[in-house]
């Protein structure tokens, strides 16, 4: 996996982290993984098309999204209240969006889906047909995971020259 295509993922959810819980988080695992992935908590999926392609996982342990629910609502919120999956989700619009902005400034041509909450068996699935990357951040509230598998298509950007016509 090209590290130009994660570093943007991962920079920008220790920005938005870091802003959010008055904290940086810090990162205490990195593993790749060809198997299945297990949930840890509320997750958010957003997939990738074209000459980017791929998915990332922002997966949270219940403390830390009730703690990000609480942060957005700008009220207490708990664990278990359908909130904390779509603070999830928000925060992976903010973490996606900070990314995909650096990798378009770098050229990359892809069209981003919007995020959306994932099932065990998605989770399952995740990571059988190809390698991620994943990143344990912790932070006060709990951990944050960031599941990654992306890869760049060489032939598609290729596909996009102009031709020279005789």
């Amino acid at each position: 996996m090209r590290m130009d295509l994660i570093q943007p993922f991962i920079g920008s959810l220790d920005t938005v982290l870091a802003e959010m819980m008055k904290t940086p988080p810090k990162i205490v695992d990195l593993t790749m993984e060809e198997d299945g992935y297990r949930k840890k908590g509320a997750a958010a999926l957003v997939c990738f098309r074209g000459q980017v392609e791929g998915r990332v996982i922002l997966d949270m342990e219940p403390r830390a999204a009730a703690h990000v629910a609480s942060i957005l609502s700008e009220g207490e919120v708990d664990p278990a209240e359908p909130l904390v999956l779509e603070a999830v989700c928000e925060l992976a619009n903010m973490v996606i969006g900070n990314a995909v902005t650096q990798l378009n400034d770098k050229g990359f041509e892809f069209k981003v889906f919007p995020p959306e909450r994932v099932t065990q068996d998605q989770f399952e699935k995740a990571g059988q047909d190809s390698e991620a990357t994943i990143l344990c951040f912790e932070t006060p509230s709990g951990n944050v995971h960031l599941n990654i598998s992306m890869q760049y298509h060489q032939r598609r950007a290729n596909e996009r020259l102009p031709v020279a016509v005789v």
